[in-house]
């Protein structure tokens, strides 16, 4: 499955120049990488070459550092907090307005109902 040239993007866990070293190591030696990148500062390892997901993923896991995919872990949590807080708000603002509607008939009926009983 590593016929072509993939790219593979990782969330690690690195608080210094060893963590980051030990990532180095292990992906110099690892076999059909042909690039990579160590960002600090994000926590992301990208990996360019003939290479499988899972394989640079195991590979960078013998680090002992915590390993997830990116894309997995990190881009759609934060592309999607904001999306869902936005309907979450909306149906927020939605909801007083029917539970008001569906009480209001019901406060009516109930304003009306005393006098009926009443008259009895």
């Amino acid at each position: 499955m590593a016929a072509e040239s993939q790219t593979v993007e990782l969330k690690v866990a690195m608080s210094c120049g060893g963590c980051s070293g030990a990532v180095k190591r292990v992906l110099t030696k690892m076999q059909g990488v042909e690039t990579f990148d160590i960002d600090m500062e994000q926590q992301k390892v990208t990996v360019k070459g003939n290479v499988t997901p899972e394989d640079v993923f195991q590979t960078v896991s013998k680090t002992g550092k915590k390993t997830s995919f990116w894309e997995a872990e990190a881009t759609p949590v934060q592309a999607a907090a904001p999306a869902a807080e936005a309907p979450a708000a909306a149906a927020a603002t939605e909801a007083p307005a029917a539970v008001a509607a569906t009480e209001a008939p019901a406060a009516a009926a109930a304003t009306e109902a005393p006098p009926a009983n009443t008259d009895a």
